[in-house]
């Protein structure tokens, strides 16, 4: 199992990196390795969206496909992440935004297990470096977007 928690300050506003996190369907343009994402809209109700995104994923010759539920609650400003099928044994991962005196805490969390012995081996190796790089690519995406 790989559990990871971090918290950000960003100079964007909740709304925006909100906006920017639940907008899965955009991932492919900014995230090098989503090489392609479906999404199907499910039944919300007034504050939350759910969707599943079902991601083609590509990095160094290995390709697959997983399929994740995403929970998005507009008036907490939370995104919750659960495994609908793929690669991995098991996934949470979950978003808060909360105002900050200079832009956003994000709080990110995520805890997950590929099936794969030889690919959780090699995900707990790099797995800082993969999430410095997702971080990274958000960041970016929101100063393009929203500066």
């Amino acid at each position: 199992m790989t559990k990871f928690h971090r918290i950000v300050r960003i100079d964007h506003t909740p709304d925006n990196l909100f906006e920017l996190v639940s907008d899965i369907k955009r991932y492919p343009e900014f995230i090098r390795w989503i090489q392609q994402m479906d999404v199907q809209e499910l039944s919300g109700s007034e504050n939350t969206i759910s969707r599943i995104g079902t991601a083609k994923v590509g990095f160094r010759g290995f390709s697959e496909t997983m399929a994740t539920k995403v929970d998005a609650n507009t008036q907490a400003r939370t995104i919750r992440v659960s495994l609908v099928k793929g690669p991995l044994k098991k996934l949470d991962n979950a978003w808060t935004f909360r105002e900050a005196p200079t832009g956003t805490d994000v709080d990110f969390s995520v805890d997950f297990e590929f099936r794969n012995f030889l690919l959780r081996t090699l995900a707990a190796a790099n797995f800082e470096l993969a999430v410095n790089r997702i971080m990274a690519a958000f960041i970016a995406e929101a100063d393009r977007r929203y500066k």
